[in-house]
């Protein structure tokens, strides 16, 4: 397959709200965790005590893009820092992780994949010409151990295989040896199958289940993409047989799972883990890089700019462990929390609010989405998302100048020195497509470029619609933007000190208590838009980038047994309890507290 290759930080850079939103995340927690976090800060990997497994390859996995692609040499000193011990710690037969010769049998090798996922990250960025040879010497390691039986897949390496493939596909391109296929397929064989666990997707059981668990199965998405060259495959498309199961029993608005840990079905109060939302959206990207196909671009946009600012306070130093599509408040619930496996705080903002991974995990999703937005093959230049951003391609320049998802104009300034083709993706939802003033197929645009100057303009149309969810209620959607009822909030922080790690302001723990109605259903279907633009925090609650004006009425919801703070899944009553009033939506990536998933009432035989 003749997959299309992504441009490293050094040829693109964010710009405008992108630009911004990145800057958010490095003043937040991503760029001072390693100075509070002791996982980090005092690492097995860089000669600590503390954890010495995912943590921090999963912070460096995003970290080091962010401090590349915003040129911040402070960053990029930390990162380098880090990186330098992890490549001065590797043993001489290869041996990369913080453990013991004796103990690497029982030692989960999820972190080796993991790290050298990690490096290839780190090379892109920084070129440090030592990478290819510590990643090679680090897989022929684990391919001999594998081969001979001194270790083998169990655990999550066993659940991961697939992630190997991202730094095995970059090891063969580069040595082209026999030996980095034969590891492909004891990867695989000793992988685990996921089509074999189909049925239980179907009937989630709230029981924790690898098989079952939402990060896997955001991974496992890719797993056929990144693989099956490499294995000599044919290319199935599996994905899309696999994502349409889980999405019939366990999909969301914004296009995710539920997965509070675990499947969840289709209650739109159930969570899903922040570590799944960043991972299926690197699925994604994988996968229209493979592929080339452009449902799975356009259904990470609406990822992107949905699940991924909703799970992140505003200034980005805090976290939900699970974010709800229906979330009325963020407060600590009963010790019977309502998820399937998660704890009473795990729908709270806060530095750790339930497992870790998170707090490291999240970091990925913002700098890898803004490298998603152009790639490349052969002689053609693709923009895959319309981010704002630069891309310097040798002899090309090309400078994007957008608002969207908030506003549907495109600006591009190409100046180039060679002859060129370039394509822009366009969302299959755009309608009244118009390039440089002039009608246009609603299609994938193609440009042969010449050397010079050359300006195009792109412009097209969004209609809000409702779209059906299940339990006979709708969510409102307009291009990629999901649109909720915001929820107004009383903030309430706790700060304090548990086995060792510090909350204190600004990463310490919030409650979001909510001060006005959330119990709305829609009255109409006739929508005002408003249009304002991106501000100094793009996903802000009270300064949304775009607004939709909505007759709504309240009706007699109802909160479920026996929580004080999470709503049912479907109303008590869908009998209006008032008169129809005009509510302003926000997108559902601003909303940290939000209505979404609601009845329409005139499509209700209970209202009439």
């Amino acid at each position: 397959m003749n997959r299309w290759n992504f441009y490293t930080s050094k040829e693109l850079k964010p710009a405008g709200w992108l630009r911004r939103q990145l800057t958010i995340q490095a003043e937040g927690l991503s760029g001072n965790l390693h100075k509070i976090w002791p996982d980090i800060r005092d690492s097995a990997w860089i000669g600590g005590s503390r954890e010495g497994w995912e943590r921090v390859p999963y912070w460096l996995d995003g970290f080091i893009p962010l401090a590349y692609l915003l040129e911040r040499e402070d960053l990029i000193a930390d990162a380098k820092k880090y990186m330098d011990a992890i490549v001065a710690a590797q043993e001489a037969d290869g041996w990369i992780c913080p453990c013991k010769k004796e103990k690497r049998a029982r030692y989960d090798t999820w972190a080796v994949q993991l790290i050298c996922k990690t490096l290839k990250v780190y090379y892109d960025c920084s070129g440090d010409a030592r990478i290819p040879d510590v990643l090679y010497r680090v897989l022929k390691n684990y391919y001999d151990l594998l081969k001979s039986g001194e270790i083998k897949l169990f655990g999550w390496a066993k659940f991961r295989w697939f992630e190997t493939f991202i730094s095995l596909n970059f090891l063969y391109e580069t040595y082209r040896e026999d030996w980095i296929k034969d590891l492909a397929r004891i990867l695989k064989t000793q992988g685990y199958d996921y089509t074999s666990a189909v049925e239980k997707w179907k009937t989630p059981r709230h029981v924790w289940r690898r098989n079952t668990h939402i990060v896997n199965l955001a991974m496992m998405l890719k797993s056929e993409a990144v693989s099956h060259d490499l294995l000599g495959e044919a290319y199935t498309d599996q994905a899309e047989t696999l994502r349409e199961i889980l999405d019939r029993y366990n999909g969301t608005a914004f296009e995710g799972f539920t997965g509070d840990e675990v499947l969840s079905g289709l209650d739109p109060t159930r969570g899903t883990e922040c570590c799944a939302v960043v991972e299926q959206m690197y699925s994604y990207e994988e996968m229209f890089a493979h592929t080339g196909e452009n449902k799975w671009a356009e259904r990470l946009e609406v990822l992107g700019f949905n699940a991924l600012p909703a799970t992140l306070s505003e200034d980005m130093w805090t976290h939900q462990y699970v974010q709800q599509v229906n979330q009325v408040a963020c407060q600590k619930t009963m010790l019977m929390a309502p998820w399937s496996t998660n704890g009473p705080y795990a729908h709270t903002f806060g530095l750790e609010p339930n497992f870790g991974c998170c707090t490291a995990n999240f970091n990925q999703g913002w700098p890898k989405f803004a490298l998603s937005a152009f790639l490349n093959k052969d002689d053609t230049i693709l923009n895959a998302v319309m981010l704002p951003s630069v891309l310097t391609d040798k002899d090309v320049t090309i400078r994007l100048e957008t608002d969207y998802p908030f506003r549907n104009q495109m600006h591009y300034s190409i100046d180039a020195k060679k002859e060129f083709v370039f394509q822009i993706r366009v969302p299959a939802f755009a309608t009244n497509l118009r390039v440089n003033g002039e009608p246009a197929d609603a299609k994938d645009l193609s440009f042969a470029i010449g050397s010079g100057k050359t300006e195009i303009d792109v412009v097209f149309e969004t209609a809000p619609y409702l779209k059906k969810r299940p339990n006979d209620l709708y969510a409102l959607q307009m291009g990629s933007l999901l649109f909720s009822v915001p929820v107004a909030y009383e903030k309430q922080m706790r700060e304090y000190t548990r086995r060792g790690v510090e909350r204190k302001f600004p990463y310490c723990d919030y409650q979001l208590l909510p001060k006005t109605p959330w119990n709305y259903a829609f009255a109409a279907d006739r929508f005002e838009i408003t249009c304002n633009g991106p501000g100094e925090v793009p996903f802000s609650q009270e300064h949304p980038p775009v607004t939709i004006k909505a007759n709504m009425q309240q009706i007699a919801w109802g909160l479920k047994v026996p929580y004080r703070s999470i709503a049912r899944k479907t109303p008590k009553s869908r009998v209006p309890i008032n008169e129809a009033q005009e509510i302003e939506l926000c997108p559902y990536g601003c909303a940290r507290l939000r209505m979404t998933e609601m009845p329409a009432l005139w499509k209700s035989s209970e209202s009439q």
